[in-house]
């Protein structure tokens, strides 16, 4: 069970609600605080006062004024004609992410609507219904209005669903469970779209899963070290010591650890002076990916728990940006640059570990070359994941396209910085797969010493089995990424960040 209390959500707490289904429930001191805003708001509306989104019309239409009478009408129109997205379904794993933020960040008490509608939101989300919302149409600031439309247009009973993968409308829906629509109200419209929650379940769940592939990476990266011989004078943890970062230093200590009693590393410390930069500068790269993660977790931290609609009821009712997705945009932006590094180096390394001029293997790690091409073309795989993932690394944070007639005329794009930066971490859990199977076909042929890399081993053979001769490998990749999700290795080989 998850309390809501607006203050304390947590990204594992957001898994938990988003992968396990876990029930939510708002806390105590909420549920007053959520109650007081919303009385200060009555209060306001009754005494004439104007108030953006409530009494006034939206965006360029600000200068408009809302007679009483059509304050909850204007609620409902708001969200009728902000959805409009366009492209397929958002999975249910990210629209429950983006319920469960929204109702955290509604929970802290500065959006001054009604504790029923953050009710109806968590029903909704313990009820494990699945709004319709287009992975496309935000462009990240006035918040994300066009999924959080939809989320809200299928909250009110004129939306749909996902229902076993097929498209539902609510009413059909509404009619099976016990839940009824809800009837919005003064506020309440412009409290559920004016606010980062797509932008930030995206950004939220591509972390936690980055966290879990970078475990993966290092694994990975062991285990061709330790096919290719490669010396351990490169995890001397004097080098970090001169150069005083954390994070290459945490990297060096994982590495050490994982290869320890590998016979061929052995062999290679004393036999080589260095080696190519995909082998030595492992910690150094992967270090600078770990600061990467780090500062977006810290990113995460905040906006997971902040109120992020406008106008808040503060001490006074306040027209701000915090619904502006900067922050998150460009933190997306940095994470896509530094996992297509991650990708970049590990592909490197299956390239090497293929080319026998550089590996001193067998060319391809064929059984018979020539009559056989071994893997020559997962690595070929891995080059276009690797192409595709520079293409998506370019910052959409460094554009800008004015909306509103130029009332909203900086926008943070975020929306797509956080869509596809999620589409890299599926490509460079790839990469990464493509060099777990390399390494693994080689040590098949070569040998496997060390109790990490043993259980590593024994793990992929329980994976994928005996790989012998040439195979088809889309179904061997596809099974280790699979391995890879159900986190299998890293319980019983633990990565110590």
């Amino acid at each position: 069970m998850i309390i809501l209390t607006g203050n304390d959500l947590t990204l594992d707490q957001v898994v938990k609600v988003s992968d396990r289904m876990d029930k939510v429930v708002i806390s105590k001191g909420a549920v007053n605080r959520i109650k007081s805003s919303r009385e200060r708001i009555d209060k306001l509306i009754t005494a004439g006062k104007p108030i953006y989104g409530v009494t006034t019309g939206f965006g360029d239409l600000i200068s408009e004024r809302i007679d009483l009478d059509k304050i909850n009408e204007l609620q409902t129109n708001l969200i009728r004609s902000h959805s409009s997205g366009y492209g397929k379904p958002l999975d249910t794993r990210t629209v429950r992410a983006m319920m469960l933020v929204r109702a955290n960040s509604l929970s802290k008490g500065y959006s001054g609507v009604r504790l029923e509608l953050i009710q109806s939101l968590l029903d909704m989300l313990n009820s494990n219904l699945t709004p319709y919302v287009p992975e496309k149409g935000s462009v990240g600031s006035s918040g994300d209005l066009s999924p959080l439309a939809h989320l809200a247009l299928a909250l009110i009973g004129e939306g749909r669903f996902i229902e076993k993968g097929k498209i539902v409308e609510a009413e059909k829906v509404f009619s099976k469970v016990e839940l009824k629509p809800i009837s919005l109200e003064a506020k309440e419209g412009i409290s559920l779209i004016n606010g980062t929650s797509y932008m930030l379940a995206n950004l939220s769940l591509g972390l936690y899963d980055s966290l879990n592939l970078f475990k993966h990476s290092i694994i990975g990266a062991g285990m061709t070290m330790h096919l290719l011989s490669a010396t351990e004078k490169a995890l001397d943890c004097g080098l970090f010591e001169a150069r005083p970062f954390a994070e290459p230093s945490i990297v060096a200590s994982a590495l050490r650890s994982f290869v320890q009693g590998s016979e061929r590393i052995r062999s290679g410390t004393e036999s080589k002076v260095q080696d190519a930069y995909s082998l030595r500068c492992i910690p150094t790269v992967l270090g600078s990916v770990l600061q990467t993660i780090n500062y977006v977790k810290g990113i995460v931290d905040i906006e997971l728990n902040s109120a992020t609609d406008n106008p808040l009821v503060l001490k006074e009712i306040t027209s701000g940006c915090n619904f502006h997705g900067e922050p998150l945009a460009l933190a997306a932006d940095y994470l896509s640059i530094a996992l297509t590094e991650l990708g970049n180096i590990s592909e490197r390394r299956v390239f090497r570990a293929l080319d026998k001029s550089l590996s001193g293997l067998a060319p391809f790690l064929a059984d018979r070359p020539g009559v056989e091409s071994g893997l020559m073309i997962p690595q070929y795989v891995s080059a276009a994941l690797c192409n595709e993932n520079k293409v998506l690394a370019y910052p959409s944070s460094a554009d800008n396209i004015p909306t509103s007639a130029n009332q909203e005329d900086h926008n943070s794009m975020g929306g797509t910085s956080t869509r596809k930066m999620r589409e890299i971490v599926n490509n460079v859990k790839g990469i990464i797969a493509i060099e777990m199977l390399t390494a693994y076909r080689g040590m098949e042929k070569y040998g496997v010493s060390g109790k990490n890399l043993g259980t590593a081993f024994s793990i992929m053979n329980d994976t994928i089995g005996e790989f012998k001769g040439d195979m088809e490998t889309t179904t061997l990749i596809e099974k280790i990424t699979t391995m890879m999700n159900s986190n299998k290795m890293l319980e019983e080989i633990p990565i110590k960040l």
